[in-house]
């Protein structure tokens, strides 16, 4: 007959217990509460962040753009035909942000940097850089140094016209 040890009951107990992951995860949903022409009214994102991706349960990415009072406005990165007046969507606590690279040269991808050429995945070495960032001042772009015809001789003998980043002097 078999005898069984309280000693080894409560050492798998204890095992099992170890293994068990304790940590709450919070995410935050929002129902749709209009949809049309690539742009959803969601409500119940209080905490979005504008700039911020967030998911559909139809697996559809937005961006948010407008943030308001009781709602935020997103901009649908994909088609809206799953998406209803109701239809959850979360948030990813990621700003949007595509990675870039020489992979890139030569490629279609969507406005979040998947490639649609069918050509498989992009390769190479890639950065991450937001989608809307704060432009570089003016003293650190490429100075103005080739003049620009634009083939009206009014225009061109009034308007001095250059083509570049900036203007050194005037």
């Amino acid at each position: 007959m078999v005898t069984i040890r309280p000693e080894e009951i409560s050492a798998i107990l204890k095992q099992q217990i170890s293994g068990v992951n304790t940590a709450a995860e919070l995410e935050e949903v929002g129902r749709v509460l209009q949809v049309g022409d690539g742009i959803a009214r969601v409500y119940g994102l209080a905490n979005a962040q504008a700039g911020e991706l967030v998911e559909f349960e139809t697996g559809v990415q937005a961006i948010v753009l407008n943030l308001e009072e009781d709602n935020v406005g997103v901009v649908l990165m994909g088609s809206g035909s799953g998406i209803r007046e109701g239809s959850k969507v979360r948030r990813t606590n990621k700003i949007a942000s595509i990675e870039v690279g020489e992979g890139f040269v030569g490629r279609v991808v969507n406005p979040l940097g998947v490639p649609i050429d069918g050509k498989g995945p992009i390769t190479g070495v890639k950065y991450e850089m937001p989608l809307e960032r704060k432009a570089p001042g003016v003293i650190y772009r490429q100075p103005v140094n080739e003049p620009l015809q634009t083939g009206i001789k009014a225009i061109d003998s009034m308007i001095p016209i250059g083509r570049g980043q900036r203007v050194d002097h005037w």
